[in-house]
This record gives structure tokens, sequence and C-alpha cells, in this order.
């Protein structure tokens, strides 16, 4: 397993995981469902909504396989699939300087990306400061439409 810890700016309350030769464009995929289910998707791109405006910490786990069902521990879980087709995957604030952003090589094929999204309710009375926190898994796996593993409570 390959963990790496992050933190990123999740400006306009987001922060992209996608192939380094997707477009990257979710403008039109930020649809009613998808924020309420915090992920949108586009070709190539898997975009993860956040609670905050501002630098929220990210793990990132790239597996073999399918881990453990684990969603008890969380308050939203959400499950989509990513292509890879060029073996690297980018993960960034949607505003970030794209060169500079982290970088993972992976084998080119299709992942099922699990988000999984802790401690929503802990923000300030500003939505400034939280310990909201976030851990995206990626293994092989077929393509799957978008599921709802686990519905925060709103």
């Amino acid at each position: 397993m390959q963990c790496i810890e992050l933190s990123l700016l999740a400006d306009y309350f987001q922060f992209y995981l996608q192939d380094e030769s997707a477009a990257g464009d979710l403008s039109d995929a930020w649809t009613q469902e998808a924020t309420d289910r915090l992920l949108a998707i586009a070709p190539g791109t898997v975009g993860i909504g956040t609670v905050r405006n501002m630098h929220v910490p990210v793990s990132v786990q790239i597996l073999d396989h399918e881990p453990e069902d684990d969603s008890t521990r969380w308050d939203h879980v959400v499950e989509a699939s990513l292509d890879v087709a060029s073996g690297r995957i980018v993960i960034a604030g949607c505003t970030d300087y794209f060169p500079d952003a982290k970088r993972i090589d992976v084998p080119i094929g299709t992942y099922r990306v699990r988000a999984s999204y802790g401690a929503l309710d802990s923000l300030s009375a500003d939505g400034l400061q939280g310990n909201d926190h976030y851990r995206l898994q990626l293994w092989p796996a077929p393509e799957i439409a978008v599921r709802v593993v686990k519905q925060r409570a709103v």
C-alpha cells in the first residue's frame, strides 16, 4: 500500500483527483445531486467536495485490492471510477498550479475511488476552522456508476 498525506486548498469547496492527461473540467458536473453527494465526475476526473473553502487534510491510499468497509467510522462515503490512461494521477485543489501538483505513478487502468469524509460537523461558526478530513482509497476495479455508500446527515 502506498499512502500519501497532503494538505490541499479546497478552493470553491473542492479538490480534484484526475488522470494527468484529462482536461479536469468539472464546471458542468457539479449538479445538485453531485453537490449533495460531495462528489462530481467527468472523464478522467473525480471532484471531491469539501465543507470548508480552506486547506484540508487529505490522505490518499493506493491499494492492490478493495479494502474492508469501515464506513461506520466516517460521516459520508462515496465510490466512483477513475480511468487512468497516462499512468499518473494528479491530486490538487481546483485553483492550484497544475504543473506543481502532487503526482502518483500507477499502472494504466480503471480504478475505484472510495472517498471517505470525516468530522463534517466540526466547523466553527464562520466555517473557516474545523477537523474535517478526507481519505481517498484507490484500487484496480471495473468501472461503476457513482455510488453513495453512506449519506451524511444534513
